[in-house]
């Protein structure tokens, strides 16, 4: 690692952290989901079932950007020599965002809150993520 990319170590742990919080959430999320389309269309028969509409079906749309971000934090921390504290930035100014649930707000943040509502789990979640980027 470069001396540049040491001196960044504090805020590259702190992303990881972030990270492993929004793969517990959206775990949680995709549980949740699943088990409220089951109720809705029926059961799920197959976890490849399952990943078909995860990355397809309309229900699961609001899920894709969280699912996109984990992605983009693993695709930076890969090449941690190339980071940019800026970089690091963006990504938790993206992770507030997809953090806002809201009742009256876009349909995501609705959704986002509605999850919330049902399961003390994610509510707990969300509470620890949205401590850690503060």
């Amino acid at each position: 690692m470069t001396s540049i990319n040491s001196s960044l170590e504090p805020e590259i742990q702190r992303l990881r952290e972030v990270r492993h919080g929004f793969l517990r959430l959206h775990k949680a999320l995709l549980d949740a989901e699943r088990e409220t389309y089951e109720q809705h269309f029926g059961k799920i028969q197959t976890n490849g079932d399952f990943f078909q509409l995860v990355i397809s079906h309309e229900w699961f749309d609001w899920l894709r950007p969280m699912s996109q971000f984990i992605v983009q934090v693993d695709e930076l921390l890969d090449d941690k020599d190339a980071i940019a504290a800026s970089q690091i930035d963006d990504l938790i100014q993206q992770a507030k965002k997809l953090l806002k649930a809201s009742e009256e707000g876009a349909p995501a943040e609705q959704r986002y809150d509605q999850a919330i509502q049902r399961s003390p789990d994610i509510a707990f979640m969300h509470a620890a993520l949205l401590n850690s980027l503060k």
